[in-house]
């Protein structure tokens, strides 16, 4: 006999409204349900804490006050017929994901939804595929990584934002500590003829190359390399030097500060270095270290407690 596959359905409301949808959904016929509020948010991301490395305040605000509904149906016409007079007269969008053996990263999924960052950029998780894109918008498909960006924080929305002021058309690009290579596919998708990407960590190389096939990016124009360019000549001398029209580096203070040594290296004459994921309160200090090493800041641009800046040799 085969085992019952389920599908976990997802409504989400207002604390204000709960018991209202509660009330409507009984009176449907349902006789159970789940009920999620903000505490329990918290509680999935700290028993799944293993699998990220810090949480998007964005995605905190998005879930702030909001009470989760969840309903259970068997994942066959039957059930969708049962869900059907359960949602009746219930005018609430709903998600639903089959449960399987991976629960965890379907939950996770819900809480992302496309979202649109600066003027033209459109950022869609990847099972979203398929849904209208804005007019105007260029989409930006990524299967978001539970370790690497997702486009939420503030520091790599800075980034995209800047990426659509300086990405040249037709010129390369460079990123330095790519991550999922949200950044490098972006200045892709934005018409760079090329991108090379580097991270420390060798994961992050499979994780790329799978966001820019999502893209249809492919490797003739977007090279992926594991390696420290701080400590490793051999991948200095691959990436080149004196040929990106951009330079990007979403990473941290402390790595940029020595960064800033090498990045001028790399650049046209007339390139920039966009660097991002500064706290405010080391933005100066960062600004300095570009600055004494010949890069002159002329733009700075903020959010959230996180800064970006755009500098030129």
């Amino acid at each position: 006999m085969e085992d019952i596959k389920w599908l976990e359905v997802v409504l989400d409301t207002t604390e204000e409204e709960l018991e209202g949808l509660c009330a409507r959904l009984t009176a449907n016929g349902v006789t159970g349900m789940a009920i999620e509020d903000e505490e329990d948010f918290k509680t999935f991301l700290e028993q799944n804490r293993q699998y990220w490395d810090y949480v998007d305040e964005g995605l905190m605000e998005q879930m702030r006050g909001v009470c989760r509904v969840k309903l259970y149906v068997t994942d066959d016409d039957d059930g969708k017929k049962q869900l059907a007079r359960w949602l009746e007269g219930i005018d609430l969008p709903y998600t639903a994901a089959s449960l399987g053996e991976n629960d965890w990263a379907h939950s996770w999924q819900k809480y992302y939804k496309p979202m649109a960052v600066g003027e033209r950029l459109y950022i869609v998780p990847e099972w979203e595929r398929g849904e209208p894109v804005p007019a105007g918008k260029v989409p930006l498909y990524l299967n978001p990584g539970l370790t690497f960006g997702t486009g939420n924080h503030a520091s790599t929305q800075l980034c995209l934002a800047g990426l659509e002021a300086y990405t040249v058309p037709g010129q390369p690009v460079l990123d330095l500590g790519c991550g999922s290579g949200i950044l490098s596919i972006a200045a892709l998708a934005l018409g760079a003829s090329e991108a090379m990407a580097v991270d420390i960590d060798p994961k992050a190389v499979d994780v790329a190359y799978e966001n820019a096939a999502l893209n249809g990016i492919g490797r003739d124009r977007y090279t992926v390399l594991a390696g420290d360019v701080l400590s490793d000549q051999d991948l200095v001398s691959r990436l080149g030097t004196g040929k990106y029209a951009l330079v990007l580096a979403n990473i941290v203070a402390d790595v940029i500060i020595p960064l800033s040594a090498k990045a001028g290296d790399f650049l046209t004459e007339d390139g920039v270095f966009l660097c991002s994921g500064i706290i405010d309160t080391r933005a100066d200090e960062v600004q300095a270290a570009l600055e004494k090493n010949g890069l002159h800041v002329f733009e700075r641009r903020e959010q959230n407690g996180w800064v970006a800046l755009a500098s030129k040799k």
